[in-house]
């Protein structure tokens, strides 16, 4: 598909506001989609808003404060923004945070109640609020991004990797929701897992200039890797882990 492979669709972006957010913002908007960004920080949003508009040459890009720590909340996002824009194609999650220690004694179980919230918590309400309106799209897709860890756990990382592990496994479940409901058929909306070693972005480099970063996968390569997720067809992504980094 071309440039405008998304032209019509109306895609919703879960902590659009940090790094992650505001590369997938401006290339989902460049692809030619219409995007709503929600994030719990107003400032952080609006400039990651403002940027994707600039930078796409004046994009249908809109922002809300959402939190989606609360169900009703997100399902009153979910709500509005189907009854403004007629449809929803998808939601990408990128509500990231991270916790680890020395060693796997060392670890703090404060860090897996702080990362069950943003991790887990975060997918589960936005896959129950956005699952029926993605199901009524003909191209409805939910994007969660996973990390290498959650397949091949290290001791001092044990909750972040056990925190992105669960949030897969929701994913999977939504995933096979979807193919329930495509039916003799198959899906037509669709679940699917990007998943990297850790993310890098320009800011990172011009912090640590002699930092190799390898493995890590540039925010960019991500919001491309996104909308790649569209132009395969619902059976083909469904349930399936993309590997954007080595395999474990």
């Amino acid at each position: 598909m071309g440039n405008q492979a998304l032209s019509g669709a109306v895609i919703a972006v879960a902590g659009a506001g940090g790094p992650a957010g505001r590369a997938a913002l401006f290339r989902l908007a460049e692809a030619g989609a219409t995007v709503v960004g929600a994030d719990n920080d107003p400032e952080r949003l609006a400039e990651a808003v403002d940027a994707a508009r600039y930078g796409a040459d004046g994009a249908a890009v809109t922002g809300e404060t959402v939190d989606l720590l609360d169900l009703d909340s997100t399902r009153d996002w979910a709500v509005r923004t189907e009854k403004e824009f007629g449809r929803i194609d998808g939601l990408v999650h990128l509500v990231g945070g991270w916790r680890g220690s020395e060693t796997f004694v060392k670890t703090i179980l404060d860090d897996w109640d702080f990362l069950e919230l943003l991790l887990i918590r975060t997918v589960q309400h936005t896959s129950l609020a956005f699952f029926e309106p993605l199901q009524r799209s003909a191209r409805g897709r939910y994007v969660l991004i996973s990390a290498a860890g959650a397949s091949n756990p290290t001791a001092g990382n044990v909750a972040y990797a056990a925190a992105k592990a669960a949030a897969e496994a929701w994913t999977l479940a939504l995933a096979d929701a979807f193919r329930k409901a495509g039916g003799a058929d198959g899906p037509t909306s669709a679940a699917a897992i990007l998943v990297v070693k850790a993310l890098v972005h320009d800011a990172m480099r011009a912090d640590r200039p002699n930092a190799k970063f390898a493995g890590f996968t540039d925010v960019k390569d991500l919001a491309e890797a996104i909308v790649g997720v569209w132009e395969k067809p619902a059976s083909e992504v469904n349930g399936n882990r993309l590997w954007l980094t080595e395999k474990p």
